[in-house]
């Protein structure tokens, strides 16, 4: 790169109030200056882009090792539950399992047995009101008119 001294600016800035005039040097250097900025951005954005294309190139590269590896897994898991179902098969077939007439029974209902009325009903009625346990059965409009805030005129 260009290495510029304060010597240097120096010189080119005396050349310029010559050449170009007091008049139009601020415009002139506004100018360049806009110009300078552009080009850095230019430059800035070029950088940008060629990083980007490198970190998408990385990222496919690491997703087909992704896939590759993915790919190996299934295969074994595959040869693995093959060689189990395979071993099961000739045990099953050892044992004579072709022929053998076992049927399991279908599952019967059992009632659960739970006594959730007498559990309750077995609860003392203090303990009811102080766990806030309704002891009767009471509608929605009169549970709200029982919480409402009385009126004040």
């Amino acid at each position: 790169m260009l290495d510029f001294g304060f010597d240097k600016l120096a010189l080119i800035g005396a050349v310029a109030l010559i050449v170009i005039g007091p008049e139009r040097l601020p415009k002139v250097a506004r100018t360049a200056g806009h110009l300078m900025g552009k080009a850095r951005r230019y430059v800035a954005d070029v950088k940008a882009e060629v990083n980007r294309s490198m970190e998408l190139e990385e990222l496919k590269k690491m997703k087909g090792q992704f896939e590759d590896a993915a790919r190996d897994v299934e295969q074994s898991v595959q040869q693995e539950v093959n060689a189990a179902t395979q071993a099961f098969d000739q045990t099953w077939q050892s044992i004579g399992g072709e022929g053998s007439s076992y049927e399991p029974l279908p599952p019967s209902y059992r009632h659960p047995g739970k006594k959730w009325r007498v559990k309750r009903g077995a609860m003392p009625l203090w303990y009811k009101q102080q766990q806030g346990v309704r002891r009767h059965v009471q509608s929605g409009a009169a549970r709200v008119a029982r919480f409402r805030p009385p009126t004040r005129y």
